[in-house]
This record gives C-alpha cells, sequence and structure tokens, in this order.
C-alpha cells in the first residue's frame, strides 16, 4: 500500500484509513465491511471488471471484483460447499451439472466430491477470473483439474440459450451481484432458459443475495421463479462473514417431474468419504446445517414463504 497516492489505488481501497480495503456498495449503502491489508498481489483490468488479489491480516488472500469481495481464503467453504452441495445432495445420482459463473473454480471443486457425476460444464465470461485464481488460489481453482470438466468462457445467458432441452440434473449459478456483467443472470429471460436445460425434476441453485439487505430483489426472484419452476420453490441460506451483512442466500428450484425436497438431502455428500483424500473434508456443509438452512427468520418467511410439490 506504500508509495501509492490515494487517487491511484484499487476501489474500495481506503485513503481515509491507509491499509485498510472497505468495501463501499450502492448495493448495501450506509455501511461497509473493512479488512486490513498486509500486501496487494495482483492489479487488473479484463475486458469487463477490475480484478485485485491482496492478503489480508486475518482472512487469507482476497479475491476483489470492481470493489466487491468474492471469496477470502477462510471463509469461502461456507459459500462453495453450500452452493453446491445443496442442490446436489437433494437429488439422487447427479450426472451432468452446468456451472454459471464460478470462474474461480471452487464451486467445481465442490461439484467433483459428488461420484455420481460423470460431466461437468462451466462458462465464466472472464478468462481473467480463472487465470488469477488458479494462480493465487490453488486449493479453490483445484475444481479445474477434473477431468469431468469442460471450460468455457463466454456469456453466460448466451450459452443456456444453446443449450440442447433436458441436458442437465444440476445447474448452478455462481454470480456475482445483479449490477454489470452479472445483471442478466437475475432476469426471468434467463430462468426461462434454465428451466429449458433441466430434465424433468432437474434442479437450479442459484446466488440471491442477502435477506438484511436485498428483500426487493430477492422478492422478485421469487415471484420469476413460481412462474417458471413447476416443481419446487425454496430460498436458503448461510453465513459468510465477508459479505455484506454477514449471509448470503440461494434460489433452489426443481423443475416439473420427480418431485424434489430440498429441505431433506436423499444424496449427503458428507456420508461419503471417497472424495475426502483428494479435496479434503468439507469445512463446513453436513445435513444437518443442509435442512436448517432453509429454516427463514420470520419477517424474510412472512414475504418469501416456499412452495413445495
Amino acid at each position: 500500500m506504500e508509495g501509492k497516492n490515494a487517487d491511484e489505488l484499487p476501489a474500495g481501497f481506503s485513503s481515509v484509513i491507509p491499509g485498510w480495503f472497505s468495501e463501499i456498495s450502492t448495493m448495501w449503502p450506509g455501511e461497509a465491511h473493512s479488512l486490513k491489508v498486509e500486501k496487494i498481489l495482483f492489479e487488473g483490468k479484463s475486458d469487463y471488471q477490475s480484478v485485485v488479489v491482496f492478503q489480508s491480516a486475518s482472512y487469507g488472500k482476497v479475491l476483489v471484483l470492481d470493489g466487491v469481495i468474492q471469496l477470502t481464503e477462510r471463509d469461502e467453504c461456507a459459500y462453495q460447499e453450500m452452493i453446491a452441495h445443496l442442490p446436489l445432495s437433494s437429488i439422487e445420482n447427479p450426472k451432468r451439472v452446468l456451472v454459471i459463473g464460478g470462474g474461480d473454480g471452487g464451486v467445481l471443486r465442490e461439484v467433483s466430491r459428488h461420484a455420481s457425476v460423470e460431466k461437468i460444464d462451466i462458462c465464466e465470461i472472464d478468462k481473467m477470473v480463472v487465470d488469477v485464481s488458479k494462480e493465487y488460489f490453488p486449493s479453490v481453482a483445484v475444481g479445474f483439474d477434473d477431468p469431468r470438466v469442460t471450460v468455457y468462457i463466454g456469456d453466460g445467458v448466451a450459452f443456456l440459450k444453446e443449450a440442447p432441452e433436458a441436458t442437465y440434473d444440476a445447474v448452478i449459478v455462481d454470480s456475482s451481484d445483479p449490477i454489470g456483467p452479472a445483471q442478466e443472470l437475475f432476469e426471468k429471460p434467463f430462468f426461462q432458459s434454465v428451466a429449458k436445460a433441466l430434465r424433468p425434476g432437474g434442479v437450479v441453485c442459484t446466488q440471491a443475495e442477502s435477506i438484511w439487505l436485498h428483500m426487493d430483489i430477492i422478492e422478485n426472484i421469487v415471484a420469476n421463479c413460481r412462474q417458471i419452476f413447476k416443481g419446487s420453490v425454496n430460498y436458503a441460506w448461510t453465513t459468510v462473514p465477508t459479505y455484506p451483512s454477514g449471509v448470503i442466500g440461494f434460489m433452489l428450484c426443481s423443475t416439473e417431474g420427480p418431485l424434489v425436497d430440498f429441505k431433506n438431502p436423499v444424496n449427503p455428500i458428507d456420508a461419503d468419504d471417497s472424495h475426502v483424500e483428494k479435496y479434503g473434508p468439507l469445512k463446513f456443509y453436513n445435513s444437518e446445517l443442509h435442512s436448517a438452512a432453509f429454516c427463514l427468520p420470520s419477517f424474510a418467511k412472512r414475504v418469501i414463504g416456499s412452495k413445495d410439490g
């Protein structure tokens, strides 16, 4: 941080409190979470966004896109494990999985734990995110090394439009916030493309913001999903300390077909140790937490509710 003028600092790096990164955005007005910076490891600008990696004092290395924290080494498990295992542990024998976004590779790592999976496609718009993650977050980007993985660099919206009908058992949408390159991933036409690409009884899990900050966005996502997905529509959440408000949510939906009861995992990954040697033990997810993730605070339950069956 030394030797840089205030106007030379990457987005979020505070000249008010030197040596700290503060996550400031119109998506969470009036508040900011800050991390002490030990060293900036990478600064770049891709065709889509600014990309920064820094070493923090308390959360390990941190990946920041357009001034917003995407992951830290310390707490990435809470997000990656939940967004992958909530859907995949809710269906028997998932074989074909599509990941939209997720260029850091963490979701791929978690999907790869499922022995039944035969094919994993990932479509990430920003190659710089993939390259930077492989260099600075190898324990996360290890997911790219699985031979079942095929990487497509491109627009996830366009990729899904071209996907043959009923191709996938599960689609996982690991998107950033609904501004910039990820905005279309929160809109109704995208969810329609997801539903078309899923087999009957197939499942989708998409990042769905914070119940403390974004109930208006969540309410809109829920309304769209209830129109499109004729199976089960549910909202779950997890704690991630370095995300705004400390929590992040997921929409979990299934297409019409075999009933999916998201709240009671039929394919619990924590009952299978075959993946531990390659990827290490699970740090966050377990079957009890899976079921508990769907329990909502009263204020959120009144707005979101659930539709099963």
